[in-house]
């Protein structure tokens, strides 16, 4: 099971030649893990992710969506997403929680703050800037209506940050 994995923190050097890797071009070939199930509702997130332009900068920075039975986190040592089968399902939720999660990745691999308020809000926004960018370029009008939904919500909880 994944919470098995040991906790690993990058040197400077393997940070930095990451980052230097994804500069030159390298791209990971996302792999999703778990049931059946959890598998069809990932992979259709992961269409919408690449139906809004976003699948460059997800595989940029994430190697992995694994389904795991705790909270839905970002593994940065191992460039993996963990979801749990309620993470993946509305697909728009998910393909915007998997951009924010790419967002936290890039900005640990830049040496940011990748974690706490102000980088939250700055996720945040990366995952905003994605539901407006797939409801413009949504085919579906269900997947737009749902877009529009998450961004109000998004756009109540504002006064949080």
């Amino acid at each position: 099971m994944p919470s098995e994995f040991p906790k690993r923190v990058y040197t400077e050097e393997e940070v930095k030649k990451a980052r230097a890797l994804i500069d030159e071009g390298y791209r990971h070939r996302l792999k999703v893990e778990g049931s059946p199930e959890f598998k069809m509702k990932a992979e259709h997130a992961l269409k919408l992710v690449k139906e809004a332009e976003y699948e460059d900068f997800l595989s940029k920075y994430i190697r992995s969506i694994v389904e795991i039975d705790g909270l839905a986190q970002l593994r940065e040592a191992d460039a993996t997403i963990w979801a749990n089968k309620y993470t993946v399902e509305n697909p728009v939720d998910a393909a915007s929680f998997f951009v924010q999660k790419a967002n936290h990745m890039k900005e640990y691999l830049d040496g940011t703050l990748y974690y706490g308020g102000q980088a939250e809000r700055r996720s945040t926004e990366k995952r905003k800037e994605f539901l407006e960018t797939l409801k413009n370029n949504a085919k579906d009008e269900n997947v737009r209506a749902e877009c529009v939904r998450l961004l109000n919500i998004w756009s109540e909880s504002r006064l949080v940050y």
